[in-house]
C-alpha cells in the first residue's frame, strides 16, 4: 500500500514542477521577452533600444546579484525621470520573480 502511495505523491510533486517550470515560461513569453528576447539576448527592436543587458553573457551574469534582479523585477528600473523597466511586483508573486531569476541564470553560456 506504501509503494503506490509513494509513486502517486513523486508524480504530483514532478507534474507540480512541471507546472512551475511552464508557468515561469510562460511569464518571462508575456513580461520579459519582448525586451530581452525569448533567449534573454536583448537582441530585440525594444531591447536596443533601451540597452538592455545580454543575460547570455556570463560577465553580466558575474556583475549581477540575484537580490538587485529580484529588486528590479518587484519596483522596476528608473533611469533619471523616465522609466526603463516597469514594475511586476503587483503582477507577480515572490515565487514567480525567483523562478524569472533562476531562469536568467539560466541563460548563461
Amino acid at each position: 500500500m506504501k509503494r503506490p502511495l509513494f509513486l502517486f505523491l513523486a508524480l504530483c510533486a514532478a507534474g507540480a514542477l512541471s507546472t512551475q517550470a511552464a508557468d515561469v515560461k510562460e511569464n518571462w513569453g508575456t513580461h520579459c521577452a519582448k525586451c530581452h528576447g525569448t533567449d534573454g539576448a536583448g537582441k530585440t527592436r525594444m531591447g536596443e533600444k533601451l540597452k538592455v543587458k545580454d543575460y547570455t553573457d556570463a560577465k553580466v551574469q558575474a556583475e549581477m546579484k540575484d537580490e538587485e534582479m529580484i529588486k528590479a523585477i518587484k519596483e522596476g528600473v528608473k533611469q533619471g525621470e523616465s522609466t526603463k523597466m516597469k514594475a511586476f511586483g503587483d503582477l507577480l508573486s515572490d515565487d514567480e520573480i525567483k523562478g524569472l531569476v533562476k531562469l536568467i541564470r539560466g541563460f548563461k553560456k
